[in-house]
């Protein structure tokens, strides 16, 4: 792949860390006030709009050049046509995901630690969703002596949930099985810690929501009925920037070599 001049946009460690990677790999890399010499845009994860000046920054693109975002919305994909720059989401892609899910489960072991008086071993912790985040937090949670019971939708969740050794059990039946746990983990991105199931968890439990916004939980609720309801976004920026802009700029290599590919 011929030598690629990035512009990193965005300021936090995962960027820095993304553009210190692309470097390794013998990219040119600069900032967002080099973006009309760059033949590709790094964009945060998530793109936010009204943090990111987008419109001004891809109308200020050279021609042909392509802009990577992650977790891109409508408006973002509007501005990118308008501006007639390419936008690529390359947080669509399958790898990144898997590799998201690694930062995101340590993360969200050390508040679940941090936050309770007690171990993991033995602990019995209630699981929503078993994608690429439940996966490899109900792995590392078993392997500490967690008893992990996860409730998913699809049966093949709750299949794969069973083959690692942790107990699968419907969606459908979290209001019963909620009274049996005080610590329960959310990565499902809808509404499922309604307040009729926050009311049968036992008293002062603590519940961390890993979904991306507004989460499945319903907070306010959680808040009268005196229970402790974290809402952990971004932790792989948040615990091992390091190694989530790793991530990103190992994926956007494969993107773009894949692309060279096919031309």
């Amino acid at each position: 792949m011929e030598t690629k001049q990035f512009a990193i946009v965005g300021t936090d460690a995962r960027q820095a860390a993304a553009g210190r990677a692309l470097e390794r790999a013998g990219c040119a890399v600069s900032g967002a006030e080099q973006v009309a010499r760059a033949d590709c845009i790094l964009l945060p994860l998530p793109l936010d709009e009204s943090r990111t000046p987008l419109a001004e920054l891809l109308r200020a693109a050279k021609p042909g050049a392509v802009a990577l975002g992650g977790r891109l919305s409508a408006q973002a994909k509007t501005i990118a046509q308008e501006a007639g720059v390419e936008l690529v989401d390359y947080y669509a892609r399958p790898e990144l995901a898997i590799y998201n899910a690694i930062p995101t489960a340590e993360g969200c072991i050390g508040i679940l630690l941090r936050e309770s008086t007690r171990t993991l071993w033995g602990a019995n912790i209630l699981l929503l969703g078993f994608g690429p985040v439940g996966q490899a937090l109900g792995a590392r949670l078993a392997a500490l002596g967690a008893d992990v019971t996860v409730c998913a939708r699809r049966p093949e969740q709750r299949a794969l949930a069973e083959s690692l050794g942790l107990r699968g059990a419907e969606l459908a039946r979290l209001g019963t099985l909620a009274p049996a746990f005080d610590r329960v983990v959310n990565t499902i991105p809808a509404p499922v810690l309604t307040e009729p199931v926050l009311t049968a968890l036992r008293p002062g439990s603590l519940i961390v929501d890993l979904a991306s916004k507004p989460g499945g939980t319903d907070f306010a609720a959680a808040q009268r009925l005196g229970l402790r309801a974290i809402h952990a976004l971004s932790l792989p920026a948040v615990c091992a920037p390091e190694t989530a802009g790793e991530a990103v700029a190992r994926t956007v290599l494969a993107i773009l070599r894949e692309r060279e590919e096919c031309t």
